[in-house]
């Protein structure tokens, strides 16, 4: 069974919508699929599959631990693909005891010989319990958006998840475990908190320790996708996620793809239906079905992507994003001939637009002062 966990540092970028039609595509590409809603705490999964409110949840398992498991598992109107619903009834379900995490890993990890795909849909931030559930997979997806605040977002959660590595692979009396929690006190030294610094200091205390995150760290391949994007241009965004990794986590992602901001997305949630069924060759639509096949087409067992693979992605995926842009005007002049789309309409979409861009450029504005503020106070980045 393949597990892809699918995060964001930040929400608001996608992240449920991007699950829900993964779990969709490969659903239709003939793929036993289960979806679970692991956003515990504001689970709305089912919304965006048009499922009806769910009578029972995860937060159902997890007040009787003892419950049979598959009880919690729906059927959807969608052949090959079964939902588990999350619960923002039941008080707590966000905070997970030791306990509660292990029996729900141990249960979604015993559903191997009834899925061929298992989709966990984490909550947005970097609690331990969200970054547990990612390291469950060495493949796991980060969606992103252009906003400056989206990309450093999803920086922040993928240097988190590898420091959660980290110290879960060294034991808790180790000399690495003690050399780790004394440069995460010192302040002062934010900058030895870079991957490339650290490990020749923990491989000189503990070279077990040391041999043995290399060994787990060698496993870990997460892959990003760039969501609601404008405009080609903001592609090439995801190559300053990509180069920070690199510099400061020693870490390769893969860039899947691309998807544009499409205002169908709204109308489809708004219809209780998965953008792929309401419209499948829209641009949007095509782009999912394009990152699905990518995925289906890797090789589970043996991932890992030398240099050239990664910078071949993400030249791929900047292709794909002029692509795209064009069949995306091709479609809105379609509209405005055929009168579906109306001068009026168009106007209403670009100043609509233009106030997002006016958002993101003070937002930009906002967090360079506070960059410039820091580096003046003599922080390191």
């Amino acid at each position: 069974m393949r597990v892809i966990p699918v995060a964001s540092g930040k929400g608001g970028v996608g992240k449920s919508l991007m699950a829900a039609n993964l779990g969709v595509a490969f659903a239709q590409a003939g793929q036993r699929v289960i979806l679970a809603d692991l956003d515990l705490g504001a689970s709305n999964l089912h919304l965006v599959l048009g499922h009806q409110s769910p009578k029972t949840g995860i937060g159902t398992f997890l007040n009787d631990l003892k419950s049979n498991f598959e009880d919690v598992i729906a059927d959807t109107s969608i052949r090959g693909l079964r939902f588990i619903p999350g619960d923002t009834e039941i008080p707590g379900t966000a905070n997970l005891k030791s306990s509660q995490l292990k029996a729900l890993v141990k249960n979604l990890l015993a559903l191997e010989n009834d899925a061929d795909i298992l989709i966990l849909d984490l909550g947005a931030g970097t609690h331990q319990s969200i970054l547990d559930f990612f390291l469950l997979s060495g493949q796991g997806i980060v969606v992103s958006a252009p906003a400056v605040t989206a990309v450093l977002n999803a920086y922040v959660f993928l240097k988190n998840t590898v420091f959660r590595l980290m110290s879960t692979v060294f034991g808790k009396s180790s000399s690495a475990s003690a050399y780790l929690e004394r440069v995460r006190k010192d302040g002062s030294g934010a900058q030895k908190l870079y991957i490339p610094k650290m490990l020749p200091e923990i491989k000189k205390i503990d070279p077990v320790s040391h041999d043995k995150f290399i060994k787990h760290i060698s496993h870990f391949h997460p892959r990003l996708i760039m969501n609601m994007i404008d405009d080609p241009k903001d592609a090439d965004v995801a190559t300053k996620i990509r180069r920070s990794c690199e510099e400061y986590l020693d870490l390769k992602i893969e860039h899947l793809g691309v998807v544009y901001r499409d205002t169908l997305q709204d109308t489809a949630l708004a219809s209780r239906l998965p953008i792929l069924l309401y419209k499948p060759q829209a641009v949007l639509s095509q782009a999912i079905y394009r990152i699905a096949d990518k995925i289906l087409q890797s090789d589970e067992e043996n991932y890992g992507l030398d240099d050239k693979e990664i910078e071949d992605s993400f030249q791929e995926a900047g292709v794909e994003a002029e692509i795209d842009f064009g069949a995306k005007m091709e479609y809105v002049e379609d509209l405005l001939h055929s009168g579906a789309l109306s001068p009026g309409d168009l106007v209403e979409t670009v100043k609509s637009q233009q106030f997002e861009i006016a958002k993101l450029k003070k937002e930009n504005n906002f967090l360079k002062l506070k960059l410039s503020n820091a580096m003046a106070k003599g922080f390191k980045p």
